[in-house]
C-alpha cells in the first residue's frame, strides 16, 4: 500500500461499519476520497469495507474500538505509515440505553454512554490531531442530535422535549459533544481546521430500533458537506440539513 498522493485526500470514520456511519463513507468516498472504516468489531468492519469497495469505492478496515487507547494509538500509527497525514475525522461511533426517566437512571449507564459519545471522541481527535494537522484544509465532524440540545429540551412544546424524561445518558452525552466541539473549533479555528457537530435527524439505525422517519443516507448528507467544506465553511456550529440548530 504506497503512500497517497497529494491530491488524495484521506477520511476516517468511527463506527463506519453500519448505518449514518457507513453512509457516510459511501458518500466521502463517491467523492474520490480514500475512507478508512473504523470499527470494533473486524467481522463488521471487513464486511461493510467489502461491500463499499464492490461499489467502486476506496476503502479500507481500520480496527478501532474508540473506548480502548490502545485501539485509538494503533489506528493513529496506521494512519501514519500508511498515508502520512488524515484531512477529515467523523466521530461517528455512538451508543444508547434503554429508556428511564432521569430519577431512575444509574451513574453506571451514563457513564457507559460517555465512554463511547464523550471520552471516545476526546481520545480519537487528541490521537489523531497530529495527522490533522499535517493536512492543507483538515475537517473534524463531530456526529451529533437535535437531543443535545439544550433549547429544544427545555421547550415542554418542541417535538424533542419527551425524549428528555427518558434518555438522560444519550441526550446529555450530546450535549457535552456540542460543547467539546465548540471548544476544539476555537482552539483550531487560527490553524484552519473546521470543526462542527451535525444532527443527521431522525434516521431508522439499529441505534432506534429502525424507527426513524428519515433513511441514514439522507442522514449522512450533512456529515458529507461539512468534512469537504471549503476555507470560508463554518466552524463551531451545530447544523442539520436545512440549517443551524440551536444550541
Amino acid at each position: 500500500m504506497g503512500a497517497m498522493t497529494t491530491s488524495q485526500k484521506t477520511a476516517l470514520i468511527t463506527g463506519a461499519n453500519k448505518g449514518i456511519g457507513k453512509e457516510t463513507a459511501r458518500g466521502l468516498a463517491a467523492l474520490g476520497i480514500t475512507v478508512l472504516i473504523g470499527a470494533r468489531n473486524a467481522e463488521r468492519g471487513e464486511a461493510a469495507t467489502e461491500e463499499l469497495r464492490a461499489g467502486g469505492a476506496d476503502v479500507r478496515f481500520v480496527p478501532l474500538d474508540v473506548t480502548d487507547e490502545t485501539s485509538v494509538q494503533a489506528a493513529a500509527q496506521h494512519i501514519d505509515a500508511t498515508f502520512g497525514r488524515l484531512d477529515i475525522l467523523v466521530n461517528n461511533a455512538a451508543i444508547s440505553a434503554g429508556p428511564q426517566k432521569p430519577g431512575e437512571t444509574p451513574a453506571a449507564a451514563v457513564r457507559q454512554v460517555y465512554e463511547t459519545n464523550v471520552f471516545g471522541v476526546i481520545a480519537v481527535t487528541h490521537a489523531m490531531l497530529p495527522l490533522l494537522r499535517r493536512s492543507a484544509a483538515a475537517r473534524i465532524v463531530n456526529m451529533s442530535s437535535e437531543l443535545g440540545s439544550l433549547t429544544h429540551l427545555a421547550d415542554p412544546g418542541s417535538p424533542w422535549s419527551g425524549y428528555s424524561s427518558i434518555l438522560l445518558p444519550y441526550c446529555t452525552s450530546k450535549s457535552a459533544l456540542n460543547a467539546i466541539t465548540v471548544l476544539y473549533a476555537n482552539e483550531l479555528r487560527a490553524e484552519g481546521i473546521l470543526v462542527n457537530a451535525v444532527s443527521p435527524g431522525y434516521c431508522a439505525t439499529d441505534l432506534n430500533r429502525h424507527t426513524g422517519i428519515r433513511t441514514a443516507e439522507e442522514g449522512a448528507a450533512v456529515a458529507v458537506d461539512l468534512a469537504t467544506a471549503g476555507e470560508d465553511g463554518p466552524t463551531g456550529a451545530f447544523l442539520a440539513e436545512d440549517g443551524p440548530i440551536p444550541w
